[in-house]
């Protein structure tokens, strides 16, 4: 059991009557549950003794910011508190935007609350709106405030009403906190830059290059061709900063408690807002030693930890997102180990997923698939995955090198083919993507490109081929298909549910040329939403495709998320299946085939698990029987079937 189940068990009979609740006495109640986890973990980051008045400051600091959080959000905690485990529900859909490309503001949005009822989403994944430098600033993840909205989007009066209908409209905000760094503008960089002693402690700085040359023999590059190493010098303090991604974000140093009450305090002030997810960006970053990489370190589990455990005092409905693209082992992690099991990420990205499912599409083959999530280790029962094809970032290869070399390829090779394949390195290739951030010294590199792009439906359309606009339309159908059906949170793109190619705009901005990932944040095509009812255009299929899949899963329970994924080998090296079972024996077998060609299914895998019925099959994806006429089936080129249980 981990503290939010204690908590509602604790205040079950209070939560039975949220007009009558007392918000504060479940507050004091949730203090003392939490303080002996939230001590053993402040001590096990601070152990020397003259951080003890910070401990009693973070003591005083919590009744404090419960203070600041306003009645309908208290009431809004205890409901979803309530609820239980609503993250991991078969009615959850989500997606991700860039506010001002989806529709310039936040009042925007606001307006297009009916265009998401529509297509289903009921969980919305906001972009960085915050102040930012004006220029480069990392798609605004160089942040100069975490509360005050940028001029850009509207006011805080803006943000305050749209959350407020999303609330009344069941629809889930989550918006991110940048907790690794900030700009360099800042209000704590500038006062450093003025040359406080205090400031400059809130950051990695040095006034020579001893310690960043030590850092630096173990620390990898994130950005190595635009910005190569960790450290940045700046004259007017004669000083190096740590800037592990870009010269203008400074890391934050969470070995002085100070940076972290401050930072706990600015994450209250921003889920003030009407927050329900927390996304912590670039969480495996926090902790910071000399003779490692600086992540995934125990310490930086650590100390998300403590802020979990602190903000669930203070607002228990609200759940965090762990944004760690990192290897399934390690990703497993940021749901809590030990005594934090369940304590510290409710939900993480599938990122290894998402990876193979783009293997799997180049290589047209799901035996690394298979074996990747077959190893996988499971993840503890209250949490969950947010599932999805791509998001406003490149996409990794952060596949195992030991499960490819089992499979007898080379891995150095097969990441060259990966690259090869979808960044135009191969004539007969559909894929149109470009690559990003390759290192030629180590043979690294990742992949940018709309999913209709990378999926083929650019390159068809433009040589006007009907019948490879047909497999691309069925491909991206398949993959949406897949993390829709899969364990977890979908999130789709914003434009993705449309088709949407690659922009190429972003190359006449001089702020953004040099950064390919601008290509796959192309502006949302209100004049394509417009002509949907054209129902046999591209954007229409997909458009409808998606959303009658997404009525299907919210419909069906089983897609509920409790660790009810099963799993199973269909026997042939093209084929990916898995099923989600019910309470009651119900399930629902979902198959995709990865291949251009008809591959066969022995039916008796099928008869094994139940799903035949007076020699037929119930498809409720097509809402189709399928009659099965011999002891095999054929499943057509990125074909996907969601059978049903007689």
């Amino acid at each position: 059991m981990n503290q939010t189940a204690l908590h509602r068990m604790l205040a079950l009979k209070d939560l039975k009557d949220l007009k009558k609740v007392s918000p504060q006495n479940l507050f004091d109640l949730r203090v003392t549950t939490n303080l002996p986890l939230i001590k053993e973990l402040f001590y096990s980051l601070y152990k020397d003794p003259k951080h003890d008045p910070y401990f009693k400051e973070l003591l005083e600091l919590l009744p404090s910011l419960f203070q600041t959080r306003s009645d309908e959000l208290k009431l809004h905690d205890l409901h979803l508190l309530k609820k239980g485990n609503w993250y991991q529900s078969e009615k959850m859909a989500g997606m991700q935007l860039y506010v001002d490309l989806f529709n310039n503001d936040l009042k925007g949005i606001e307006e297009k609350i009916p265009y998401f009822k529509t297509l289903g989403i009921n969980f919305l994944h906001l972009m960085p709106i915050t102040t930012r430098p004006k220029g480069e600033n990392d798609g605004g993840y160089a942040v100069n405030s975490y509360t005050a909205v940028d001029r850009r989007f509207g006011s805080k009066k803006d943000l305050l009403s749209l959350t407020s209908k999303l609330r009344a409209e069941g629809i889930y905000l989550m918006l991110d906190f940048v907790v690794n760094h900030t700009s360099d503008e800042y209000p704590w960089a500038k006062k450093a830059l003025q040359g406080s002693a205090k400031y400059q402690g809130y950051y990695y700085m040095y006034p020579d290059r001893t310690i960043p040359d030590t850092f630096e023999a173990s620390l990898p590059e994130v950005f190595p061709a635009t910005s190569p190493g960790n450290f940045t010098y700046r004259k007017e303090i004669d000083h190096w900063v740590m800037t592990v991604f870009n010269s203008y974000q400074w890391d934050l140093n969470y070995t002085n408690p100070k940076v972290f009450l401050e930072m706990l305090s600015n994450l209250v002030a921003m889920i003030n807002s009407g927050v329900d997810v927390v996304r912590f960006d670039a969480l495996a970053f926090l902790w910071k030693k000399i003779g490692t990489n600086s992540q995934n370190l125990p310490e930086a589990h650590m100390l998300i930890s403590l802020f979990r455990m602190c903000l669930q005092t203070i607002a228990p409905g609200v759940i965090f997102l762990a944004e760690a693209i990192v290897a399934p082992k390690e990703i497993i992690k940021y749901f809590g180990e030990g005594n934090r099991e369940g304590n510290e990420c409710e939900v993480a990205y599938n990122a290894s997923l998402m990876a193979l499912l783009w293997n799997s599409i180049a290589t047209k083959k799901t035996l690394l698939l298979n074996k990747t999530l077959q190893n996988s280790p499971p993840k503890p029962q209250e949490s969950t995955w947010i599932n999805y094809v791509r998001c406003h970032d490149d996409i990794g290869l952060g596949l195992d090198d030991h499960y490819i070399s089992e499979l007898g390829w080379d891995p150095w090779l097969h990441r060259k083919f990966l690259l090869d394949y979808y960044c135009q390195g191969l004539d007969w290739s559909p894929a149109v993507g470009y690559q990003f951030m390759y290192n030629p010294s180590t043979g690294d590199g990742r992949i940018t490109g709309s999913c209709a792009s990378l999926l083929g439906l650019e390159k068809a359309i433009r040589i006007q081929h009907t019948a490879a606009i047909e497999q691309a339309i069925q491909k991206i159908l398949m993959l949406h298909g897949i993390i829709l059906s899969y364990g977890g949170i979908p999130l789709i793109y914003a434009g993705d549910e449309i088709g949407t190619l690659n922009d190429y705009s972003y190359l006449d901005d001089d702020h953004k040329k040099y950064d390919s990932r601008w290509v796959n944040r192309p502006s949302h095509s209100w004049q394509t939403v417009a002509n949907l009812k054209e129902k046999e255009t591209p954007s229409s299929i997909i458009f409808n495709g998606l959303k009658h899949m997404i009525s299907l899963r919210k419909k069906n329970k089983v897609f509920a998320d409790a660790n009810n994924t099963i799993l199973h080998d269909p026997r042939n090296p093209h084929l990916f299946m898995f099923e989600r079972n019910g309470k009651n024996k119900e399930g629902v077998l979902v198959l995709a085939n990865f291949d251009e060609h008809p591959q066969i299914l022995g039916v008796d895998v099928l008869h094994s698990l139940g799903y035949i019925k007076d020699g037929a099959l119930s498809d409720i994806h097509t809402s189709q029987k399928r009659k099965l006429n011999s002891g095999l089936m054929e499943v057509q080129p990125y074909e996907l079937l969601w059978l049903v249980k007689p």
